[in-house]
């Protein structure tokens, strides 16, 4: 996967875990759209049960849109980690999914085909690692270098 290589321990990223962070990061891995189609404006979508992705960024909008969720849910010490230059803290994935919140799992687990609570388990293991590798300079990139990240 060139960028996320040695960003999850063991240095293997299964393809579900990838859907599972495109749905989170990235919206066009989920609407069908590839990245060499040209964008269209995208109006926001509201948060609800029939929400799929929120403007192109994911079911939370994006890198920024999941660092929120967190700082939102008391973890930003945490997320500011991963983003930052220094050790990446961990994060238990109960915790995670409390954050994200029941309807973003169970949504990402429909399209994975993954469990809930295996989700989240690869999930909590994975995240530290690919924000770290988004976020090389300490900054939260544009969401048009997320989706290449996940598209190279």
């Amino acid at each position: 996967m060139g960028l996320f290589d040695n960003a999850v321990p063991g240095g293997n990223i299964t393809k579900p875990l990838m859907i599972a962070l495109g749905a989170l990061l990235v919206g066009k891995m989920l609407s069908g759209r590839s990245a060499e189609q040209p964008d269209q404006p995208q109006t926001p979508v509201p948060a609800g049960p029939t929400a799929t992705t929120a403007s192109d960024g994911g079911l939370l909008g994006g890198l920024g849109g999941l660092l929120d969720r967190l700082k939102d849910a008391g973890h930003g010490n945490v997320a500011d980690s991963w983003v930052g230059t220094g050790q990446n803290q961990s994060i238990n994935a109960n915790d995670l999914g409390a954050a994200l919140g029941p309807q973003v799992i169970r949504e990402i687990a429909q399209r994975t085909g993954l469990d809930e609570q295996e989700l989240l388990k690869q999930l909590s293991t994975a995240l530290p690692g690919i924000v770290d590798k988004l976020t090389p300079n300490g900054q939260v990139p544009q969401q048009h270098q997320v989706a290449s990240a996940f598209n190279s």
